[in-house]
């Protein structure tokens, strides 16, 4: 009996993983077909309740000891539908279609960029020793699908239409933006080390008030897009005025250089921050 039930918790963290890929899939046949600007938002909202499943299967795996190569990978599948498939159907349908080939190519590419992003993560997660991060290396593919939504329910919520031809352009940027991020070596914060200080509840406490203000002063849908645009805005700050550059190759240890001639696919900043973008199970990668 004591073994069955082991065996039955290593279904709970994977039930997470699955309930983000049925929400993933619900978007995408919401924004089949003709999908009207209701049916866009409860797209929209269907992907976010996905980040919440997504956010907890790793937590949950890690407080019931049943982390396994099997959820990883199940996980990275999750992350490739939700969060790569289904907002880029949906900023398609939202408001990208009207530019033709353009808009086909560039929401093609949040996915392609996204299954990059994911890829890139599985290769660096098999190397050495697991441990923990403080930097995630390009931006996350569910805070990048998390960007997306955050545009589509803050406009249904002023509008209650699809975008006009004004803003397709800006979109377009801005999903070319968030693809080129996924892929890109700028390291993000995880807020892993963060622990209960008072410093820590006065940043917490700044982040509130200002939302409170945006929800006051706007609409509360725009809060989460303010939050989004923050935390992308900060990666590329730190990344422009704060980390060091790397160094040459000459100047690496020898394994590390005999390690990048090895994988040609790997860069310099990979190999580097290897260590601190393998997640403790298989959350937001």
């Amino acid at each position: 009996m004591q073994i069955n039930l082991r065996k039955a918790m290593f279904v709970l963290p994977n039930l997470f993983t699955v309930s983000s890929i049925f929400l993933g899939f619900y978007a995408l046949v919401l924004c089949s077909g003709e999908a009207t600007p209701v049916q866009l938002y409860q797209a929209a909202l269907a992907i976010f309740f996905a980040m919440f499943f997504d956010a907890f299967d790793g937590r949950v795996a890690r407080m019931t000891k049943t982390q396994s190569d099997f959820g990883v990978q199940l996980d990275s599948l999750a992350d490739v539908m939700s969060f790569g498939a289904a907002p880029a159907l949906l900023v398609y349908k939202w408001a990208l279609a009207p530019l033709g080939a353009l808009g086909l190519f560039i929401s093609f590419s949040f996915a392609a960029c996204g299954a990059l992003r994911l890829a890139r993560f599985n290769v660096l997660a098999m190397r050495g020793d697991k441990g923990s991060s403080r930097f995630f290396v390009g931006l996350p593919i569910p805070l990048a699908a998390g960007a997306v939504v955050a545009l589509v329910i803050a406009h249904y919520a002023e509008f209650q239409r699809n975008v006009g031809p004004s803003a397709q352009a800006m979109v377009a940027v801005v999903v070319a933006l968030l693809s080129f991020l996924m892929v890109s070596p700028i390291r993000y914060r995880t807020f892993k080390d963060a622990h209960l200080s008072v410093r820590s509840f006065a940043v917490l406490g700044v982040l509130v008030l200002a939302g409170l203000a945006i929800a006051i002063k706007t609409r509360p849908s725009f809060v989460l897009v303010v939050y989004m645009l923050a935390y992308i805005a900060i990666g590329l700050a730190e990344t422009i005025f704060v980390r060091p550059h790397p160094p040459a190759p000459a100047e690496l240890p020898p394994a590390v250089r005999a390690e990048l001639e090895a994988d040609e696919a790997l860069e310099l900043d990979d190999v580097d921050d290897e260590k601190d973008d393998k997640a403790e199970g298989d959350e937001y990668i």
